[in-house]
């Protein structure tokens, strides 16, 4: 186990290294000068422009650029944001954990529903309850998170009025120990739920998919034969031989909410890194843009190992692999 776990950090960092360098290369060719958004606009002092390109190094070649970004990075120097003149490690530090509160909210959501209702379904395949949970998951998968998102506000926040439409709340307790301040549970249901039943979808597909494989298992009918009841068979046997692929959806569901919830952020106002990484770009702050990049590929890399790892403790057959 720790020979696979030193082999899967140290190809950690081609990985990162290669995000680094196409972040870098595409943020680099986009049309736009930092330069000028920092002076001001386009009518900008030309004195005013060349002392901003001298102060950030903008008027090196793009190859003394690319080295020097690897240097800081090397010394884990993410930069300076250029319009708020401040640190970008302090400004992720200030924003991911905004995000992360959302993602596993969703995700603790997403789960627990979708698990329940893919074992109910394949309990009654090809009955009623089966269909009509099938086709539920077919219209979440199929529907827009960003649509959804505005569906929810107009029946929950407008119409009905019993939650905020929008922001984070003012009044969320703070984590003992540190500076993350907790979201007001009524701010976070909407932009959660959301988030939550764009995933449950997949993983009810997922859950039923592979609990019907196992019901197929000799054991199981095996087990059935000998007069065990139903419900310990299905949660007891079957579901547990069942959840490696549950476990994978999992992971990459979790990497993906915590990477790809800029929608659900813009349309909740969530003070999140996918909003902040969007107003990066508008604004040309690369320093900002890369480092949120960076921190969201290494988040998915770190989640996927954790997956990995959580085979061995649910099919001890991975252990002995």
């Amino acid at each position: 186990m720790s020979s696979y776990l030193l082999r899967r950090f140290l190809s950690l960092f081609p990985v990162l290294w290669a995000v680094v360098t196409l972040i870098w290369l595409i943020l680099f060719v986009l049309p736009g000068d930092p330069a000028t958004i920092l002076a001001g606009g386009l009518r900008a002092d030309p004195q005013v422009l060349e002392k901003i390109r001298s102060e950030w190094g903008l008027r090196e070649s793009a190859p003394m650029q690319y080295l020097h970004y690897l240097s800081r990075l090397a010394r884990g120097d993410l930069g300076t944001s250029y319009l708020q003149s401040r640190p970008v490690s302090w400004i992720l530090a200030e924003t991911f954990p905004a995000t992360a509160i959302l993602a596993f909210s969703a995700m603790i959501l997403a789960s627990t529903g979708g698990v329940a209702l893919g074992l109910i379904s394949a309990a009654r395949e090809k009955q009623w309850p089966d269909d009509l949970i099938t086709f539920i998951s077919l219209v979440l998968i199929s529907v827009p998170v960003f649509w959804l998102g505005m569906m929810l506000i107009l029946l929950f926040a407008s119409r009905l009025g019993w939650l905020p439409v929008l922001g984070y709340g003012m009044d969320g307790m703070k984590i003992p120990w540190t500076s993350v301040r907790l979201p007001e549970f009524k701010h976070l249901v909407l932009p959660a739920l959301t988030l939550a039943l764009y995933s449950l979808g997949a993983i009810c597909r997922v859950t039923r998919a592979s609990l019907l494989e196992v019901f197929r298992q000799r054991y199981i009918q095996s087990s059935v034969a000998r007069g065990m009841r139903p419900m310990a068979v299905h949660l007891r046997a079957a579901l547990r031989n069942a959840l490696i692929p549950v476990i994978t959806i999992l992971g990459i569901d979790l990497a993906s909410l915590l990477g790809g919830a800029v929608a659900t952020e813009f349309v909740f106002a969530w003070p999140g890194l996918g909003k902040t990484i969007v107003h990066g770009i508008a604004d040309r702050d690369l320093p900002v843009v890369e480092g949120g990049v960076l921190c969201l590929c290494l988040t998915f890399v770190l989640v996927n190992l954790g997956v990995d790892l959580c085979y061995s403790l649910v099919d001890p057959r991975v252990r002995l692999q």
